[in-house]
């Protein structure tokens, strides 16, 4: 896993995780192993931090 820096930023990518966005416009985090989604961020638009983006 990335390690947190309480800085605002993360050492390293979260492994065994990408992120998508949504036809609403938020971001919504996935397990690669399985492709369940596990999380949706909508507290803001920007995208989860150390996380991969898929295409």
């Amino acid at each position: 896993m990335a390690k947190n820096t309480e800085q605002g930023y993360r050492i390293g990518a979260v492994k065994g995780r990408s992120q998508t966005r949504t036809p609403s416009g938020n971001w919504v985090e996935r397990e690669t192993a399985t492709g369940r989604f596990v999380n949706q961020k909508t507290s803001s638009k920007s995208p989860f931090k150390g996380v991969r983006k898929e295409k």
